[in-house]
Formats: C-alpha cells, structure tokens, sequence
C-alpha cells in the first residue's frame, strides 16, 4: 500500500472543496493531527476512517486505492476463472470468440493509428 499516493489523493480532494485538514478531521471524527500525518502517508487508517473520508470527500474508496490495486497477471487470471466457473462449455467458446473479436477489433485501431 502506497500512503504517500493516498496522502496526495487526499490533499488533493480536500483542496478541491475548499477545506483545511482542521475542518476535514472534524467532519470525519479524527484529530488534526492524525488527517496530516494520514495526508503526508505517515500513518494508515482503518476503513471506518476510509469510508467516512469518502464519503465526506464525495469520492470513491476504488478512486481512492487506484494506485494501490494490481491488475497483475494472476488477478485478472483469478477474476476470468471466477467469472466462468459455473458456465457451461459452449458459453465458455462463446466467451472467447467475444474476447478475440475485441482483442482484434483494438489491434486494427492501432494499426490504424500507426
């Protein structure tokens, strides 16, 4: 987990809606103390503390871990696998002929690109 890229995020909204780490810390029920060192990726925060910053922030917690979520190979194989589990075969081929006819349909825009 990256706390100094959810710090900046945070700053980063905060600023947009015009609140100092005092008013942003009342309105979540924390010290002032703990939002700066939260804001500077000094200290972690519970997901109680993460749902009521979004909430008061009016923004996302998925927007909030975006650089903390990996999209590496083994989780986007494990979602695949998830998805078609309980699927019939045919469902399954159908899937893939949908995923090639996608896959190819991006490699002609960057061709055309190029």
């Amino acid at each position: 987990m990256d706390y100094k890229r959810l710090g900046k995020r945070i700053r980063e909204e905060r600023k947009k809606l015009n609140l100092t780490q005092a008013e942003l810390a009342e309105a979540i029920d924390i010290s002032d103390t703990y939002m700066g060192a939260i804001e500077r990726g000094e200290r972690s925060l519970t997901l109680d503390t993460l749902v009521r910053l979004v909430n008061r922030l009016g923004v996302t917690v998925d927007y909030m871990l975006a650089d903390s979520v990996s999209d590496n190979d083994p989780n986007i194989l494990a979602q695949f696998r998830q998805i078609t589990n309980n699927q019939p075969l045919e469902r399954k081929k159908l899937a893939i002929k949908v995923l090639r006819t996608i896959f190819s349909h991006f490699d002609e825009e960057e061709n055309r690109e190029s």
